[in-house]
């Protein structure tokens, strides 16, 4: 099972840019913790504090696809450095000046989300030219969807220790600092610095005008809300059954879960068109979640939990998949920014769905919500199943195809995107 994997993290620059983009993207996955923890350090209310998280959050996914448009007009280093030392700054900004000075301070958090750096879809661009074998750029795509979950179950343990060991206000600068150090070990490798995007069309959609695209950004903006859904109410459940210990074991149920069904999923190269596979596994996941509003006792809720986290890290990575395959060409950053900033709204959307529902029905109605959201995305992918699974069309030039797969050496393959 283990194979694949190490076969590619012994491939030269694998494991700096796997490890460089997570370490990078530590600021971003632990952002809201750490504002939240802050503002309640400097005396603000939690509705501050939340306030100051969402405005990183949208400030964030505005960002992404905008910043990711620049990565494959300009280079990666051009801009995933700039935009890194500049959300460092603005964070620092509001470290140093607190919530009290409030309008610098929404200021200085909108600027750290605005111009967090889109390592995400630079890392995904890069596989192609670094791996070279389209079976082991999909293998990479499922190692990439399991090591996202061990960055969102170690990035907030990173911060409590550095408010443990120091304070809140150090625990916001360290985190950002190390990202721009992740950053800068991604940007100075030579596969970045050698990267460019294919030529495109000079087009305001950007990689939005492809209609595949669409659809599978429309699926995840409900399985976004399906795992924003179920933060909320787990809290709840939670002070249910025992507090905040019993939350995060759940939590952890459902990243362990992720875990163990990305490695399964990578281990082995599947064959079929990968949009029929994305939809039996969004299916799959929407199933699982239904048990979730059993709400049974505390070990019984958790092995819930676990089952419904299985099949996101496999749904993940065949999603990764088709971006490449849909993704007009040179615009291969973008369109994985896209899908980071979808999931990120699908995830606020599902939060402020949940609070209202827990508080009308309870606990069991609050985990209905995630079932109906997998249910969304379903839905979604069935009725715009033609348009995935078509050949993709945006060509502007007469007896040529802009993407035709991206002009892959082989289906599905986006050698376009190499150096």
């Amino acid at each position: 099972m283990a194979g694949g994997y190490a076969e590619i993290l012994r491939t030269r620059y694998a494991m700096r840019l796997l490890a460089g983009t997570l370490v990078g993207r530590l600021p971003n996955a632990t952002a809201a913790i750490a504002i939240v923890l802050f503002v309640r350090a400097e005396g603000g209310t939690y509705s501050l504090a939340g306030a100051f998280a969402a405005v990183y959050g949208v400030a964030n996914a505005v960002g992404q696809p905008l910043l990711g448009r620049l990565v494959d007009l300009r280079g990666q280093p051009r801009v995933q450095l700039p935009a890194a030392l500049l959300s460092a700054l603005g964070m620092a900004v509001f470290a140093f000046t607190g919530p009290d000075a409030l309008a610098l301070a929404y200021v200085a958090v909108g600027a750290a989300g605005l111009f967090t750096p889109p390592l995400e879809g630079g890392l995904r661009a890069l596989w192609p030219s670094v791996l070279g074998k389209e079976e082991q750029v999909h293998t990479a795509y499922a190692m990439d969807a399991i090591a996202q979950e061990v960055m969102f179950t170690v990035g907030p343990l990173l911060v409590t220790g550095c408010v443990a060991l120091w304070s809140e206000q150090a625990a916001l600068l360290v985190v950002n600092a190390v990202g721009v150090l992740g950053a800068l070990s991604v940007v100075m490798s030579r596969p970045s610095r050698a990267w460019r995007s294919a030529p495109r069309e000079a087009h305001w959609l950007g990689a939005l005008r492809s209609p595949g695209l669409l659809a599978l950004l429309g699926a995840f903006l409900f399985i976004g809300m399906a795992l924003g859904s179920i933060t909320v109410a787990g809290v709840s459940y939670g002070d249910e059954h025992g507090g905040d210990a019993v939350y995060g074991w759940l939590m952890a149920a459902l990243g362990l879960g992720a875990l163990v069904g990305g490695s399964v999923y990578g281990a082995r190269q599947w064959s079929g068109v990968p949009e029929r596979r994305l939809t039996v596994l969004v299916a799959l996941l929407a199933v699982c979640y239904a048990p979730l509003t059993l709400t049974p006792g505390a070990v019984a809720m958790t092995a819930l939990a676990a089952l419904a986290g299985v099949f996101l890290a496999p749904a993940l990575a065949c999603a990764f998949i088709i971006v490449d395959r849909h993704a007009p060409r040179g615009t291969v950053t973008e369109a994985f920014s896209w899908l980071v900033t979808t999931f990120t709204v699908g995830a606020s959307l599902g939060t402020a769905a949940a609070g209202p529902v827990v508080e009308w029905g309870g606990t069991a109605w609050g985990f209905a919500v995630p079932g109906l959201a997998g249910a969304g995305a379903l839905l979604v992918l069935l009725a715009t199943g033609r348009v995935l699974e078509a050949p993709v069309e945006t060509g502007v030039v007469a007896g040529s195809s802009e993407n035709d797969r991206n002009g892959a050496v082989e289906p599905g393959f986006s050698a376009g995107h190499q150096a």
